[in-house]
């Protein structure tokens, strides 16, 4: 099967049989990137090898969205690793005290059975009984979903925490997925990016290679966090929701180990 990125999967990769084209040139520009720019994503822990200029930040790691306010804010160094594809949570999370619900909502601009799919999404962290729970609602939300641009270079992308409060926006690329992607395929995608707004890092950051392939990917050090979770393992997880890449068609409900991750956070 096709493993694609969660996040950000541009589409020459994902449509490289199709029968579009895409100018070389304007490719490169678009994803011009000054090198200061790419040090400071260096130095918070990203990897800089595909990173994509979009409105209002950037995108790393494929679909994971920094701004520049991020990138030039001071951050916690508390950095540590143990083995090669463990549990990782930045050091943003989000402050939820003796019990917090996140309330999340749909924009219209999305099809419908994509409110089907981020209720599974919810169902299954509700099922946790985590201090931290979702809602989905029409107004007065704290995280929105809505539909990336219609040229967008991902299947959906979304930030980390800031100042204790989950990132408010995760883009889905309806125009790949379309109308009906089914909803637990979906639902896995849309568990991911609401992990990445509540703190967590992809499972293989160490290594990309393991859930993406090709060549070794080690990210290096960084200063947003890549903090182990006590409990997850230090082998390979190979079904565990937040790795970097996920086959065409997969469910990948919470692991044993993703349950773990979840409730020593949450």
């Amino acid at each position: 099967m096709k493993k694609i990125y969660i996040k950000l999967l541009a589409f020459a990769l994902l449509l490289s049989s199709a029968a579009c084209s895409v100018n070389e040139e304007e490719v490169v520009e678009k994803a011009a990137v000054s090198k200061e720019k790419l040090q400071q994503i260096y130095d918070m822990g990203f990897g800089t090898t595909d990173v994509k200029v979009v409105e209002g930040g950037y995108l790393v790691e494929g679909d994971i969205f920094l701004t520049d306010e991020q990138l030039s804010s001071q951050h916690d160094q508390k950095f540590l690793r143990v083995g090669e594809t463990e549990q990782y949570r930045t050091t943003n999370l989000v402050s939820v005290g003796s019990g917090r619900t996140i309330r999340v909502a749909i924009s219209t601009t999305l099809p419908s059975a994509y409110v089907t799919a981020l209720d599974e999404a919810i169902r299954r962290y509700n099922a946790e009984n985590l201090l931290i729970k979702f809602q989905r609602v029409s107004s007065s939300y704290n995280i929105l979903l809505t539909k990336s641009p219609s040229d967008a270079s991902y299947l959906a992308s979304a930030g980390f925490p800031y100042n204790g409060n989950p990132h408010n926006q995760i883009l889905v690329n309806s125009t790949y997925l379309g109308s009906n992607p089914g909803t637990n395929y979906l639902a896995t995608i849309l568990a991911h990016e609401i992990g990445h707004c509540i703190g967590f890092r992809h499972t293989d950051y160490m290594d990309r290679s393991y859930s993406c392939g090709g060549a070794y990917t080690n990210e290096g050090a960084g200063t947003v966090g890549a903090i182990h979770i006590p409990g997850t393992p230090t082998t390979a997880d190979a079904t565990s929701w937040m790795l970097a890449c996920v086959a065409t068609g997969q469910n990948r409900p919470f692991n044993t180990n993703d349950r773990t991750a979840l409730r020593y956070i949450y």
